[in-house]
């Protein structure tokens, strides 16, 4: 990946997304996604080793939208194998505490990180499928972008979720799954 990029989501807001420090990421982390944890409390002790990505508007300084990669390999029940490709061929890089301001909803702001972090995890981390632990209540949202499920649902704490995964390549990451939106 060559920097940051800038897109157009609606007329006029110029989107840039970028590499950020785990910590940049906790406040949304924390006002989006567990408004009643600490920020302490939404922080991960695998944060030190990901590659955590922000979007940013001109007229904010702190991202409006937020995302952390992992290389992590899918859930051993769940390895996928597609053509002649052993589980071990088919690394996986998982994306986790992805949050958009409820401010920046609805403008494709999410879509777009979404897009640039799986092509990350393609072109950076080297990942052929990228998966995550989605709220069962954002599922339709990744479904439109071309993600599928793949474990019955499960909770953590008082919240649904289920895994769900899409495979990565370079027609993938760059329009396949978005075009549907």
């Amino acid at each position: 990946m060559s920097g940051p990029t800038e897109s157009e989501v609606k007329p006029n807001l110029a989107l840039r997304i970028t590499p950020i420090d785990a910590d940049a990421t906790l406040e949304l982390r924390q006002s989006v996604l567990w408004p009643n944890l600490s920020l302490a409390d939404v922080r991960i002790a695998e944060d030190d080793s990901g590659l955590h990505l922000g979007a940013f508007v001109p007229q904010h300084e702190t991202p409006i939208a937020v995302i952390s990669l992992f290389d992590e390999p899918l859930p051993e029940q769940h390895l996928v194998i597609c053509g002649n490709d052993s589980p071990p061929q088919r690394k996986s890089a998982r994306f986790r505490k992805f949050a958009c301001d409820p401010m920046h909803q609805n403008q494709g702001i999410g879509t777009q990180l979404l897009q640039y972090a799986a092509e990350a995890a393609r072109s950076t981390l080297g990942a052929s499928i990228i998966w995550c632990d989605a709220r069962t209540s954002s599922s339709a949202w990744y479904k439109k972008r071309g993600m599928v499920e793949f474990s019955d649902p499960f909770y953590k704490g008082d919240v649904k979720f289920i895994r769900m995964k899409m495979s990565l390549d370079a027609d993938t990451c760059k329009t396949s799954a978005y075009n549907a939106i």
